[in-house]
């Protein structure tokens, strides 16, 4: 994936539409995302990201027994997640149409090509 700006902007987002899929875990989260093609999101990345959207509400986190090693730390999507990920596609599609706009433009093409 590209810049590391633009990965900002959209990650979150992306992070809890996963997670609003059903309940996970941060290393499934790193493997799901690498398999979308987020491939260089590391679990240092990660963490601080499930932290603040579990501060502020929209995701739960509940601490469950692993077949092999330690227990792990499963995120489930809360009611307000679930709106915030509606939210978050409504703004992430009205945003990409309109760059895919001024790419596509022929004035954009007309300014840039002097």
């Amino acid at each position: 994936m590209g810049s590391s700006q633009m990965l900002k902007g959209v990650l979150e987002g992306c992070v809890l539409a996963l997670i609003g899929r059903g309940e996970t875990y941060g290393y499934e989260l790193v493997s799901e995302l690498d398999r979308y093609g987020f491939h260089d999101v590391a679990e240092g990345t990660l963490y601080p990201l499930l932290m603040r959207l579990e501060k502020r509400g929209a995701i739960r986190a509940t601490y469950r027994a692993s077949e092999k090693g330690p227990r792990r730390k499963y995120y489930a999507a809360t009611d307000a997640g679930r709106q915030e990920i509606a939210q978050f596609a409504q703004e992430f599609s009205e945003l990409s149409h309109a760059v895919a706009r001024v790419l596509g433009s022929s004035d954009c093409e007309v300014h840039h090509g002097r």
